[in-house]
C-alpha cells in the first residue's frame, strides 16, 4: 500500500509499470483513445490471477502519466489500476494475489473465539489493530496546501476529459436539449470520473470528528462539468450517496459534499467495495492499509478528506432535484436545482441516456502544490474497473459465503459488465438447492441487481465459461431449470422495461436429483461424465516421454 498517489507512482515507475507521455494531448477524447487502446494490451501477469481469469491474466498495458495536456498545467494519470499486477501493488498482496486479502476478511467475517487464557492473549495484538483501524483526525493535510474559494473557482483549469464522443450530447439520441437553469452544454461532455464522493447524513452534520462509522459514506460516482464551479452529481437511487441527499432533501437543507480525488493507493478500490452495513469505506481502507487515513477538515464545508489527496472539491449538493427517472419528452419541467446530465459512455459498453441529477456547487478547490489529475474511462471491458471488479469478486468470496454458505465460488464474468451476469458453484445435497442460492444471491447486498445467475455442481470450473456453458448446455430443460422473477435491476440495464426494474431469471445447471421431478415425471437416470481412470491415467503420466510425443 501507498500513502500518497506521489508513492504509488514512483512504485510504478520503479515496476516497469509505468509510462510517461511527454507529447502534448487533447483532454478532449485523444487521452480517452489512448488509454483504451493500452489497457488492452498486453502486460506483467499479477500473482495468481490466471486461476480466475486465465483469458486477461495478461492484459492491461501500463500505467499512463501525460505530462502535458492542452489547457492545464496538471498531469493526467490514467490506467493506474487496470492490470491485476497494479491492483495487487495498490492493495498491498503482490506476495499471493487477493486470496491474501480474502484470507484476512474471513477471519473477520468467522473469528474463531479464543480458547485458554494463551489465546486470548495471542487475540490482543489483533483487537488492537481492529481498535486502529477508524480514520485518524490530523491538523494539516498536503491536499490543502494551495487553496482557492468563492468566485476564484474555476474547474476548468483542471484536465477534465471527455471518454467518447456522444458524452453529454442528447441530441445524438434524439432527445430535446433540456437548457433550464445551468446548461449542460457549457461542460463539453467532460467528466470527473475517479473520485471519492465524501458525503454524511444530517443528524451527524456538526460533530464530523466523532462519526459514527456507518454515517460516513466514501462512493466513487462521476461528476459532469457544467461550468466554473458547477458539476452534476451522479448517484443511483440506490447508493449510499443518494440516501443521505434523501435525508438531507427532506431537512430542505444543501447537502455537504467533498470531491476528493488521489491519495492512499487503497482508496480508489474501497469507494467500490460491496460493504455490509455498518462499516465505512475509510474504516475498510484502514483494514487494508494496516492503519487508519488520514483526515484533515475540509476549508469550506463541515466534512473531512484523506489528507494525502491531490485535489479536492468542496461543496453543496441541491436538495430541490426531483428523483431521477425522468422522461424529457414527457412535458414535466426538469425542476429546480436539477441539471440534465449525460449521455455518458458507461462500463456496460453502451451509453447510459440522460435523466435528472441533482447540481454540485463548488465552494472550494484545495490541491498539493503540485497535483497529478487521475481519472478513468469506462467502455467496453477491459479497462481499470474491471480489475476493480474481480478484485471485489475473490476478496469477498468469504464475506458472500457468510450469507450464502452453499457457494464453493463463483465467477463475474467480463461479458456480464458485473451486474448482467454470474456464474455458481455449489455442492449439491438436497433437491431444489439451486433454486434456494438464486435468491440467497438476490437478497445479498450488491448481488441485488444480478440478471442471470446460474448454478453448476462443485465439479464444475466456474472460470472457464466454456466448461459452465457445455454444462449449462447439458443439464437444463428449459420447462423445468428456469426460475424468472420479477424485482430490481442496475440502473444502467438499459434492457430492462422501466428504469431500474425488470426480470431475473436463474438457471439450475446442476445435475438433477430425486425430488426435483415436474409434472409427475421422475426424474431420470442421470448419466456420469466421461472421464479416465486415476490408474490409467497414472500409469500414461510416468510412460509418457517413451511416447515420443
Amino acid at each position: 500500500m501507498y500513502r500518497s498517489l506521489g508513492a504509488f507512482i514512483e512504485a510504478l515507475e520503479q515496476a516497469g509499470e509505468l509510462h510517461r507521455v511527454k507529447a502534448k494531448v487533447s483532454p478532449m477524447l485523444e487521452i480517452a483513445e489512448i488509454a483504451d487502446r493500452v489497457s488492452k494490451s498486453p502486460a506483467q501477469p499479477g500473482s495468481g490471477a490466471a486461476s480466475f481469469d486465465p483469458h486477461h491474466a495478461h492484459l492491461g498495458g501500463k500505467a499512463l502519466l501525460f505530462e502535458h495536456v492542452e489547457g492545464s498545467d496538471i498531469p493526467v494519470l490514467i490506467n493506474a489500476f487496470g492490470s491485476y499486477r497494479r491492483m495487487e501493488m495498490a492493495l498491498g498482496c503482490t506476495d499471493g494475489g487477493f486470496a491474501v486479502l480474502a484470507e484476512r476478511v474471513a477471519r473477520l467475517a468467522k473469528p474463531e473465539p479464543p480458547h485458554g487464557l494463551v489465546e486470548k492473549l495471542k487475540k490482543i495484538p489483533e483487537l488492537a489493530k481492529i481498535a486502529s483501524l477508524p480514520p485518524r483526525v490530523v491538523r494539516q493535510g498536503a491536499c490543502q496546501e494551495v487553496v482557492t474559494t468563492g468566485d476564484e473557482v474555476d474547474l476548468h483549469r483542471l484536465p477534465i476529459i471527455k471518454c467518447w464522443p456522444h458524452d453529454g450530447d442528447p441530441s445524438a439520441f434524439g432527445l430535446p436539449d433540456v437548457d433550464e437553469g445551468i446548461s449542460t452544454r457549457a461542460g463539453e461532455g467532460r467528466y470527473i470520473t475517479f473520485g471519492g464522493i465524501h458525503t454524511i447524513a444530517p443528524e451527524d452534520a456538526g460533530k464530523a470528528d466523532g462519526v459514527p462509522r456507518s454515517s460516513r459514506n466514501v462512493g466513487m460516482y462521476r461528476a459532469q462539468l457544467l461550468d466554473r464551479n458547477h458539476t452534476v452529481m451522479h448517484w443511483h437511487m440506490h447508493h449510499d450517496g443518494a440516501r443521505h441527499w434523501r435525508r438531507w432533501k427532506d431537512k430542505g437543507e444543501p447537502m455537504p459534499v467533498a470531491l476528493a480525488l488521489g491519495g492512499d493507493s487503497v482508496l480508489p478500490y474501497c469507494a467500490t467495495a460491496p460493504l455490509p452495513p455498518g462499516i465505512s469505506e475509510l474504516m475498510f481502507a484502514g483494514f487494508l492499509n494496516d492503519g487508519p487515513i488520514d483526515m484533515v477538515r475540509c476549508r469550506t464545508v463541515d466534512l473531512h478528506v484523506p489528507a494525502n489527496c491531490e485535489i479536492v472539491l468542496e461543496g453543496h449538493v441541491s436538495v430541490g432535484a426531483g428523483p431521477p427517472g425522468w422522461e424529457p419528452r414527457s412535458g414535466t419541467p426538469l425542476g429546480d436545482e436539477a441539471a440534465f446530465e449525460g449521455p455518458f459512455g458507461d462500463h456496460t459498453g453502451f451509453y447510459s441516456l440522460p435523466d435528472r441529477y441533482p447540481v454540485f456547487t463548488v465552494t472550494a478547490v484545495t490541491h498539493r502544490r503540485s497535483p497529478i489529475y487521475p481519472t478513468t474511462i469506462v467502455g467496453l471491458p477491459p479497462q481499470e474497473d474491471y480489475y476493480m471488479g474481480k478484485a471485489t469478486e475473490r476478496i469477498f468470496l468469504p464475506l458472500l459465503q457468510t450469507i450464502v454458505p452453499d457457494i464453493l465460488d463463483y465467477d463475474l464474468p467480463m461479458f456480464g459488465a458485473f451486474h448482467n451476469c454470474v456464474f455458481v458453484r455449489i455442492r449439491k445435497e438436497y433437491p431444489l438447492q439451486a433454486r434456494r442460492v438464486m435468491h440467497a444471491i438476490w437478497g445479498a447486498g450488491q448481488m441485488a441487481w444480478t440478471k442471470f445467475v446460474i448454478v453448476v455442481d462443485e465439479h464444475v470450473d466456474v472460470h472457464d465459461h466454456e466448461q459452465v456453458l457445455f454444462h449449462l448446455c447439458a443439464n437444463v430443460d428449459p420447462g423445468r431449470d428456469l426460475e424468472l422473477v420479477h424485482g430490481p435491476l442496475d440502473i444502467l440495464d438499459h434492457a430492462a422495461p422501466q428504469l431500474g426494474a425488470g426480470h431475473k431469471m436463474g438457471i439450475d445447471a446442476t445435475a438433477k436429483i430425486d425430488g426435483e421431478q415436474v409434472g409427475g415425471h421422475a426424474v431420470r437416470d442421470w448419466p456420469k461424465l466421461i472421464e479416465m481412470d486415476e490408474q490409467t491415467r497414472s500409469l500414461v503420466d510416468l510412460r509418457w516421454a517413451e511416447y515420443g510425443l
